[in-house]
């Protein structure tokens, strides 16, 4: 369920564990409030109430994290031609609020959350391979624990250190096709 809210001209879309940065409160951190100027409740599959200007019986209820202060923003006032320059820095202060519930007709909208089922019994063992197995981490290790029905890999075969190492393997059957030696001419 989310709800969007109005907090000092602005509208911000909610949902329960939250944090928004709204314009400075007067309150104190670790207060709890109740922002009551919902405009439009929807969500989860649920019907969308959509108030006019505000829907009736709906609250919101924050905890105020802290306060802060938004980002530097430069102000820069120039008139051409005259030599006019001003150059000012502001930055906002802000209330942080961590929304903890959505009320309406004060009760709690969010579906309270079922608790986790404990975990199945582990099964016996049977001699099955397991459903899920870990990857080994390392290439050769992977290597070596696929089952290889084509080939049987030896000690003498391992994979370069690095892929600059990498590359085709050498090509015998070309070096023998090859017209170079008298015995290929001959025959070509």
């Amino acid at each position: 369920m989310y709800a969007i809210v109005e907090s000092g001209g602005k509208q911000y879309r909610v949902r329960p564990g939250d944090t928004i940065a709204v314009e400075r409160l007067a309150s104190e951190p670790g207060e709890t409030l109740d922002l009551d100027r919902v405009l439009l409740l929807g969500g989860d599959g649920g019907e969308t109430s959509v108030g006019a200007p505000g829907v009736a019986g709906a609250v919101v209820r924050a905890e105020v994290v802290d306060h802060a202060l938004g980002e530097k923003i430069i102000v820069f006032r120039y008139k051409s031609k005259v030599r006019y320059r001003r150059k000012t820095g502001h930055r906002q202060r802000l209330t942080r609020l961590r929304i903890t519930d959505i009320l309406v007709d004060g009760s709690s909208a969010v579906p309270a959350q079922a608790e986790p089922e404990p975990a199945a019994p582990p099964a016996p063992e049977t001699g099955a391979p397991p459903a899920a197995q870990v990857l080994p981490e390392t290439p050769a290790a992977a290597a070596a624990a696929r089952p290889s029905s084509t080939t049987a890999t030896t000690a003498d075969e391992e994979l370069p250190a690095t892929a600059a190492e990498a590359g085709p393997p050498p090509v015998e059957d070309a070096v023998e096709a090859s017209p170079t030696t008298e015995e290929g001419a001959a025959e070509a």
